[in-house]
């Protein structure tokens, strides 16, 4: 099964770099390329070893900015009024790097955090993604937008697209983002402190309407920006309250493909917590989420997005490129 999966996400990756969020011929509109699912998917390269793919992704993600630069100046000179098409946007065609332009929830001010986390954290383990001044220069930009957009209490609409809101997960990705990538480019501490003292403030809640989300495990990994005693709260939240048969729950009352018995179950949850257990050292926990995470496979050892609650019926988004890294990142 592994070697299964590092095949199903390797065939998912365009020749550009970039990962579609599911299948390509999908009619879902998940043939696109979310900049936050890229960074996902790109763990299970990681976890592979794939180094030369795991490093075109990253620089697709560089050329992404790049490419719409004058957008990323524009924020940064005139951050206010805060229309939501002036942000940086979430989605782009995997093949053209064209943005997605609907109204589609686009301001994800994690997103911009998880790039610039993972790319200084696999430039501190030798990996080369930065090429030139170019890729120096747009990093640079994208730490002076977090800061010209006020992303400590900027209402954004999360990483599920949704409700404009101030989100722990959102805050978390950007502190976590601002201190990895602070070895290769400039960053003001304020700019750092004032995220952490939000994220502090907003713990263990992910926003004023969501007391527990599944999204708030990505503050514990990859992002380890909340402390133990947070940690142990998110973690106690989301197992006994979110946690189903065949997946995670995103968060309680979540009407994205509700059947009407209860909110749809997420299979990437399953290897999520199993990736934190094992890195708590406690390997019955472990053991437990990895056979959920097998049993949550589809017959052709897929991970789609998610299932009907109480069904074994998952929806068309299969596979789920996130979903088969995080299994890949649990189990090698």
């Amino acid at each position: 099964m592994i070697q299964k999966s590092i095949q199903i996400l390797e065939k998912l990756q365009h020749k550009t770099g970039l990962f579609p969020a599911a299948a390509r011929d999908v009619k879902t509109g998940y043939n696109r390329a979310w900049l936050r699912d890229n960074v996902y998917a790109a763990i299970g390269l990681e976890a592979a070893k794939n180094k030369r793919a795991l490093i075109r992704t990253y620089r697709a993600l560089l050329d992404i900015f790049l490419k719409h630069e004058y957008k990323i100046d524009w924020m940064i000179r005139q951050p206010f009024p805060k229309e939501a098409y002036r942000y940086i946007h979430a989605r782009y065609d995997p093949i053209t790097m064209a943005e997605i332009y609907e109204e589609w929830g686009n301001k994800q001010n994690d997103a911009i955090g998880a790039v610039l986390f993972k790319i200084g954290e696999l430039e501190k383990k030798g990996n080369r993604i930065i090429r030139n001044s170019n890729d120096l220069r747009i990093l640079q930009k994208l730490v002076d937008y977090l800061g010209a957009i006020e992303y400590w209490h900027d209402r954004d609409n999360g990483i599920w697209e949704e409700n404009e809101e101030i989100h722990a997960s959102s805050i978390g990705a950007c502190v976590a983002g601002l201190k990895a990538i602070s070895h290769i480019i400039e960053v003001p501490g304020q700019l750092i402190l004032k995220g952490q003292d939000a994220l502090n403030e907003l713990l263990p809640r992910e926003s004023g309407t969501k007391e527990t989300d599944l999204a708030l495990l990505s503050l514990i990994y990859p992002y380890n920006a909340a402390n133990e005693q947070q940690k142990f709260q998110i973690l106690k939240n989301v197992e006994s309250r979110l946690l189903k048969r065949r997946g995670v729950i995103r968060y309680a009352g979540d009407k994205y493909y509700n059947n009407g018995i209860g909110e749809a179950e997420w299979t990437f949850g399953l290897p999520w917590l199993a990736i934190i257990y094992r890195q708590m050292n406690n390997p019955e926990k472990y053991a437990y989420y990895m056979k959920k995470t097998y049993d949550a496979m589809n017959k052709k050892g897929e991970l789609p997005e998610l299932y009907y609650s109480g069904t074994s019926r998952h929806n068309e988004n299969t596979p789920l490129a996130w979903s088969q890294a995080m299994f890949l990142a649990a189990r090698l």
